[in-house]
């Protein structure tokens, strides 16, 4: 699929994009305008409450983890409004236990950052059982890895030794693969 096909999304093309990452959000809003959904953006979980009380959307996308909480509180909002909504879940942090309670909570996939505008397109328009077409180009493992890593660093508040401690490594080897660039 092109990035400028517009595709059959039925008579309501709502979409709603919830994600605390604002460059990330203004260009997947844009892609996803170009594919024929009629978008609207929230960069918190008041926000997003708040549009899925008032105009429940067809299709929604909605980071777990934002700065004001957690958002699952969207996806129950919008399931509980719109029991038919298409909604995908996105984070940076793929755990399992997290993608079964937004799956129970009544999201429809789950992806994990980054995923592309393609990748998430797909994850809402897949129908029944059929499962999404695997990513084209899926992250490595060493980029999974060094993704873990960033992600534990930064909730770390930037704390080397307090990150080597939780990913149970040596301070000192955390330091050499935080020094070096990401792998692709």
């Amino acid at each position: 699929m092109s990035e400028g096909e517009l595709l059959d999304l039925g008579e309501d093309r709502s979409l709603l994009l919830v994600d605390d990452d604002e460059p990330f959000l203004k260009r997947l809003a844009r892609a996803m305008e170009k594919r024929g959904f009629d978008v609207e953006t929230a960069e918190t979980v008041v926000a997003g409450k708040a549009i899925g009380m008032a105009r429940p959307p067809a299709y929604a996308v909605v980071d777990l983890r934002l700065g004001d909480g957690n958002g699952l509180d969207v996806v129950e909002v919008i399931r509980d409004k719109r029991p038919d909504a298409r909604i995908v879940v996105l984070t940076g942090y793929g755990a399992i236990a997290t993608a079964v309670a937004a799956v129970k909570i009544g999201a429809t996939d789950y992806l994990s950052k980054p995923a592309d505008a393609n990748d998430i397109t797909n994850a809402l328009l897949a129908t029944g059982d059929a499962l999404p077409e695997p990513p084209e180009n899926p992250m490595s493992a060493d980029r999974v890895r060094w993704e873990h890593i960033q992600r534990v660093f930064e909730l770390c508040d930037r704390n080397v030794s307090e990150t080597a401690r939780r990913l149970n490594m040596h301070r000192r080897t955390l330091q050499r693969i935080l020094a070096k660039r990401s792998p692709r």
